[in-house]
């Protein structure tokens, strides 16, 4: 074994190379904890971290009870098929029907699945409650001055951290502190832009962002994007021959909505037509942190030589949107960024800064995050089997690689944008595909969530709404 790997590691190469050679194959029950721990002469935490890490890989899964066990692997449902929008600038639309949904009734007795909301009501979540109600009420005067423009240096700090998990190489003094990722972007598109430009955009695209371009009296080019490999960056570089595009707004990795990851390979790629066109990235990672992959995929921003990627993330995603502690690495644009900030909201509160910076050193994110993203990945293979059994035939969905969200591909014929004026009279709710369009396409499509309720409420949710599909066939 490499001396360099930790006992835990060393650990989970040899089951990895015992699984893929075929030691052990599906289904097969692996050694419990005890006999590791008597074998390789560790602890019973240490066993743990080797398990956790190989549970991460999707190689093994946990029995309640029964100990652990070689996975057994997933097909990948019929993807959906490349989009292909108009190739020209256009205008963002859609805000009417954005704010609807945004503006829906809270129904506890109703699936909401149409909100990329996490979970929260994971346990692993209670350091940071405890955490927030003790700066309460020991330290409360802590949170009422202004705190640093560019936020508290203990979150800064530890965000610095964490970006070194995505091949990231910051300083505290890179880091604005924003409200949530949606102020992130917008931010970022004020400070590499004027007015009229064009922004290129995958397709389809989370509405956040469009409707930040829509704001920003910016202009959208939507490139071809496929659920598996993500923008297809030839169609990319003809657009980029033929129209002014002044910056690239991407979701590279556990994009929303359809959930892929762009190869290391693609992402250095998109940089480099950055690079040879002049021209600005900003990149959205949301999700990055909840990524299924082990280690968690690198950024574009790791391969950032020149300070033209803008890096842009939050917490809202991975531990709760009510948190709105978001930032962003905005590299060449530092000065702009921070003054941009400074005039649309100043500074951001202070305690949730404290809270989240406390949660990170703790080592608490990292073990929720380790939590739900387990939970994550379950809850999308059992949705996609409910879907595959409930949905007409032909309908396709995409294979996220992380989060709690997938886009759903019905035949033409039928129109999600009906289903979801039905859907307000049942006990279910979606996200329409019109809304991830700067125009209004994918009426045949929609993005669902499997963090919603449990799995026998959202397999019922997802009964009631292949019903309200099916009625069309009538129509």
């Amino acid at each position: 074994m490499a001396t360099t790997l930790k006992l835990y590691e060393q650990i989970a190469k040899v089951l990895r190379e015992n699984i893929h050679t075929g030691l052990f194959v599906e289904g097969d029950k692996l050694p419990s904890i005890r006999q590791l721990v008597s074998e390789f002469e560790v602890s019973i935490s240490t066993v743990q971290q080797a398990y956790h890490q190989l549970e991460m890989e999707g190689l093994i899964e946990a029995r309640p009870k029964s100990g652990y066990f070689v996975a057994h692997k997933m097909d990948s449902p019929d993807l959906p098929i490349t989009s292909r929008p108009a190739q020209r600038p256009i205008e963002v639309s859609q805000w009417q029907d954005v704010l609807e949904v945004l503006l829906a009734k809270e129904d506890k007795q109703k699936v909401q699945l149409q909100h990329a909301m996490p979970n929260m009501k994971v346990s692993s979540l209670s350091p940071l409650l405890k955490k927030m109600s003790w700066l309460m009420r020991q330290q409360a005067e802590i949170s009422l001055p202004y705190c640093d423009i560019k936020g508290t240096l203990a979150l800064r700090e530890q965000i610095v951290e964490i970006a070194t998990y995505s091949g990231c190489v910051l300083h505290p003094d890179d880091l604005v502190i924003t409200s949530g990722c949606q102020e992130a972007l917008s931010v970022c598109l004020r400070a590499v832009t004027e007015p009229a430009d064009i922004v290129a955009v995958e397709s389809p695209s989370f509405y956040g962002s469009m409707q930040a371009i829509k704001a920003a009296n910016l202009k959208a080019i939507e490139i071809p994007t496929n659920s598996e490999n993500g923008l297809s960056l030839e169609a990319l570089e003809l657009a980029l021959e033929q129209w002014p595009i002044k910056a690239i707004l991407v979701t590279p990795t556990v994009n929303n909505p359809m959930g892929f990851s762009m190869s290391e390979a693609d992402k250095k790629r998109l940089y480099q037509l950055a690079q040879s066109y002049d021209i600005s990235i900003i990149e959205d990672d949301i999700y990055g942190d909840i990524s299924y992959q082990s280690p968690r995929p690198k950024t574009i921003k790791s391969f950032d030589e020149d300070g033209r990627v803008l890096l842009c993330s939050s917490f809202s995603k991975s531990v709760a949107p009510g948190i709105r502690v978001g930032w962003i690495a905005p590299g060449r644009y530092r000065d702009k960024v921070t003054h941009i900030k400074y005039v649309s909201s100043s500074m951001c509160p202070t305690l949730p800064q404290l809270a989240i910076a406390d949660f990170i050193q703790s080592g608490a994110y990292a073990r929720h995050t380790r939590k739900v993203r387990l939970l994550y990945k379950q809850g999308r293979d059992h949705l996609i089997q409910c879907i595959k059994q409930h949905f007409p035939i032909g309908t396709r969905i995409s294979f996220p690689q992380g989060g709690y969200i997938l886009w759903v591909e019905l035949d033409k014929r039928y129109d999600t944008v009906k289903v979801y004026a039905q859907s307000k009279k049942s006990t279910v709710s979606i996200a329409p595909g019109t809304l991830f369009s700067a125009t209004g396409k994918f009426r045949h499509c929609m993005r669902l969530n499997f963090s919603e309720k449990t799995a026998l409420e959202r397999e019922q949710g997802i009964i009631e709404l292949a019903n309200l599909i099916k009625q069309q066939d009538n129509d």
